[in-house]
């Protein structure tokens, strides 16, 4: 219940998300209304929504992507996050007389932002496709990829001596085995595996063995005494590169959801609030310093990178709070008793602060960058154009996935056979396996982000039920279905369809146009005899869809 009011209030009020399971933790939890008492039992079930947040991240983790960007990604946001986090671990070490262990954990965690959250703004404010959207994104995708690190540091700072002695040698040693395990059996059998659950058609098992994938990967990975996100990670890896990955997306999704939200609502039930209450003015200047130093750092980094500096400016300051990846690492290092129980909370404390203020630097940005106008990347940089979305791969998906290749227009092809699938992926097609009727497959695979959303389905009633989960989630969007008949073509257009069309009506068209040309009807004459009636029966279409 407080998840459920908080949560959409905090979105409402443009403070994110996760702010806002952070409060309804607080809120139910000890500090708070105390209606539960028992978080460490929630925090094991929570801990399975970092597990999932990881896999997420390694099937999205695109190659082409980082190498797209790969000046900002692997040079400004490299240097970002190994000077922020080199001077926060020594502020922490030496100003605040942490252990070297914490700190080597302190600074890096608090070094990185917050993805979901600044991705949030950038896009709300429509600054995604400007220089500063897009190196503040760049700076972000290299610090997803610096979590990786961070999680298999863990358990090593957790021994109770860093010695590169006999015990340490054989935990690498088992480590290495199983990573290369988890690999073996993903590159060699994880396809094959889906590949037959595909077949069966049977969706429930299709979801256990998404499931089964993430956990199974996780706990081979904790076995060999690295965390379990890191065997999450691995497995999201290997699916990246599988015609099945969004079908999987699509179904570890709500898990990830729900398990995440529980996962930051936990933090909020861990957080002691009287610690703030007694001295709020030393939490307020902790993030206050946190802030000033990332800022002060980002900024002057970006200025050599060439970047124009109003940019630098609204980029160092979007990207000065910590985030929920410091909230992971924090945890998890809690329960390795790297971080004691009150430098715990003051740590909590500092990243829940830092993101509530996030909205106000998000607003401060936004007006540096609109004194002389938003200004967007140059034609001359390369750009990863959305690709059109195509809901059904059948004989009219084919071709029309034919025709846009002709036109040299990219497509993303989804459907539910595996065959089919497997078929055309030997001929180089970009399509991939998955259920079309699930908004998060179509979430997945790009519909958030592309101008054209074809639906060629050879089922009427999964096709209207596309169409209105599309239109409804997407009404922006150029939607264009396929249709049988007259009727079918107006019941799609009312539902939200920017275009249908008649597969029937083309296909007598074109008949009588070979009957005509076969017997000298005269070309002009027959012309303008089938577009007059395709016009008439367009307007039949328009005049059901008014009514």
């Amino acid at each position: 219940m407080a998840a459920v009011i908080i949560v959409p209030l905090f979105q409402t009020a443009r403070l994110g998300a996760v702010p806002g399971f952070l409060v309804a933790g607080v809120i139910v939890g000890p500090s708070g209304l105390s209606l539960i008492s028992k978080v460490s039992e929630i925090g094991h079930l929570a801990e399975i929504g970092i597990v999932l947040l990881l896999f997420v991240i390694g099937i999205e983790l695109k190659p082409s992507r980082l190498w797209l960007m790969r000046k900002y990604v692997f040079g400004l946001g490299t240097l970002q996050v190994v000077i922020t986090g080199l001077l926060l671990a020594g502020v922490s070490y030496f100003f605040f007389n942490n252990s070297l262990r914490a700190s080597i954990l302190i600074g890096p965690a608090l070094a990185l932002s917050s993805t979901a959250f600044v991705l949030q703004l950038l896009t709300e404010n429509k600054l995604l496709a400007t220089q500063y959207g897009r190196t503040s994104i760049s700076i972000l995708l290299l610090q997803d990829l610096a979590v990786v690190p961070l999680l298999a540091l863990l358990p090593l700072l957790a021994m109770t001596e860093l010695s590169v002695g006999e015990d340490i040698g054989i935990a690498l040693v088992e480590s290495l085995l199983i990573v290369i395990l988890v690999v073996v059996i993903g590159r060699y059998f994880l396809h094959p595996i889906l590949h037959r659950v595909a077949l069966s058609k049977n969706s429930e098992i299709f979801t256990a063995s998404a499931v089964l994938i993430v956990i199974g990967a996780a706990v081979l990975t904790e076995h060999a005494g690295l965390s379990m996100a890191m065997g999450a990670f691995l497995a999201g890896l290997l699916i990246s590169d599988s015609f099945y990955r969004h079908q999987v997306m699509a179904e570890i999704q709500p898990f990830r959801g729900l398990l995440l939200g529980l996962f930051f609502m936990s933090m909020g039930m861990s957080l002691n609030l009287n610690m703030f209450l007694e001295s709020p003015l030393t939490s307020i200047g902790y993030v206050s310093l946190l802030i000033l130093l990332k800022a002060m750092i980002l900024i002057p980094l970006a200025f050599l990178f060439k970047i124009k500096k109003k940019n630098c400016i609204a980029a160092g300051l979007v990207l000065a709070q910590s985030g929920e990846f410091a909230l992971v690492i924090f945890s998890l290092a809690h329960e390795n008793s790297l971080l004691s129980d009150i430098l715990f909370q003051q740590l909590l404390l500092v990243v829940l602060l830092s993101m509530m203020v996030t909205p106000v630097l998000s607003e401060i940005a936004n007006r540096i960058i609109n004194r002389s106008g938003a200004e967007h990347i140059k034609q001359d940089e390369p750009i990863e154009e959305a690709p059109i979305v195509l809901a059904g791969y059948g004989r009219v998906g084919r071709r029309i996935g034919s025709i846009l290749t002709s036109a040299g227009k990219a497509f993303v092809a989804l459907d539910v056979d595996p065959k089919i699938v497997e078929v055309e992926r030997k001929k180089g097609s970009p399509v991939f396996f998955g259920d079309v009727r699930k908004p998060e497959l179509l979430k997945s695979a790009g519909a958030e982000n592309a101008k054209i959303i074809i639906v060629s389905l050879n089922d009427e009633s999964a096709t209207e039920s596309v169409v209105a989960t599309l239109h409804k989630n997407y009404p922006d969007k150029n939607i264009f279905a396929r249709g049988s008949t007259l009727r079918e073509c107006c019941k799609l257009r009312s539902l939200g369809a920017t275009g249908a069309v008649s597969e029937n009506i083309e296909a007598s068209l074109e008949l009588a146009n070979l009957a005509l040309e076969s017997i000298g009807y005269d070309e002009l004459e027959k012309n303008a005899l089938l577009s007059d009636y395709r016009n008439s029966y367009q307007k039949q279409m328009d005049e059901c869809n008014l009514e």
